[in-house]
C-alpha cells in the first residue's frame, strides 16, 4: 500500500517566465529617453516602417519607450496612470547617468587640486 505521494517528485529549475519575459522587451534607460526628450522635434528621425514592431514601429510613447498596434491603444495609453507618471518623471531633474556612477565609485578624473603658477 505504500509508495510515493505522486506529486513529490522534482521539477526541472528553470527561470520563472517572469523573468523570461521581462528579458524579451529591453527598455532604454531613463537618461537615454531623457536625452531624446530634450532634443527638437527637427533632430528627431521619423521612425521608420519595421515589420517586427507592433503597429509597424508607427505608434511609439517616447516617454515609456513602448510601440502599440494602432492610434486607439495609444491613445488609451497616455490616460493610464503608469504613463502620467512616467511624464511627471521626465520632467524632474536630469537622471542618473553611467558618467555619476563612475565618479560615486572613485573611477572618475582625479582632482589634483589648482594648479600652481609655473615660471
Amino acid at each position: 500500500m505504500g509508495g510515493k505521494c505522486p506529486h513529490r517528485h522534482v521539477k526541472k529549475r528553470r527561470y520563472s517566465h517572469k523573468t523570461a519575459r521581462r528579458t524579451k522587451f529591453e527598455l532604454k534607460g531613463d537618461d537615454m529617453v531623457y536625452a531624446q526628450l530634450n532634443k527638437t522635434d527637427e533632430e528627431r528621425p521619423p521612425l521608420p516602417l519595421d515589420e517586427d514592431l507592433p503597429g509597424m514601429g508607427q505608434y511609439y510613447c517616447l516617454h515609456c519607450d513602448r510601440y502599440f498596434s494602432n492610434v486607439a491603444v495609444r491613445d488609451e495609453h497616455f490616460k493610464t496612470k503608469r504613463h502620467k507618471k512616467r511624464v511627471k518623471q521626465m520632467m524632474g531633474p536630469a537622471p542618473h547617468t553611467q558618467l555619476d556612477a563612475d565618479l560615486a565609485a572613485g573611477m572618475g578624473m582625479p582632482d589634483n587640486g589648482p594648479k600652481l603658477m609655473s615660471m
